[in-house]
């Protein structure tokens, strides 16, 4: 399965790039195949960002939200997406909902 990994970045020391990159590891390491947008170079725009991110999430079978996603407003965003497109969504701690 392709899961993309959706958390909260900005404010968070190193952009939370520790705890996406742990879900990355994890996940490949069951046999999915991840997009993990925590390997985005620093340096672009929010809006670039998400564009980015949005083309990502559309790739994929299902979506793993990090813990505290919902106090991030491009996470939010992209569950609305992966919602609305039919992605299974996982939750921190696993609990898939579509």
């Amino acid at each position: 399965m392709k899961i993309y990994i959706a958390g909260p970045m900005t404010g968070i020391p190193k952009y939370n790039r520790p705890a996406f990159h742990f879900e990355a590891m994890r996940l490949a390491s069951e046999g999915h195949v991840v997009l993990n947008p925590a390997t985005l170079p620093d340096g672009l725009s929010k809006p670039e960002y998400m564009d980015i991110c949005c083309a990502m999430l559309r790739c994929s079978d299902a979506v793993f939200m990090l813990r505290g996603w919902e106090k991030s407003d491009g996470a939010v965003a992209e569950h609305a997406l992966a919602k609305t497109i039919g992605l299974e969504i996982i939750t921190e701690c696993r609990e898939a909902t579509k």
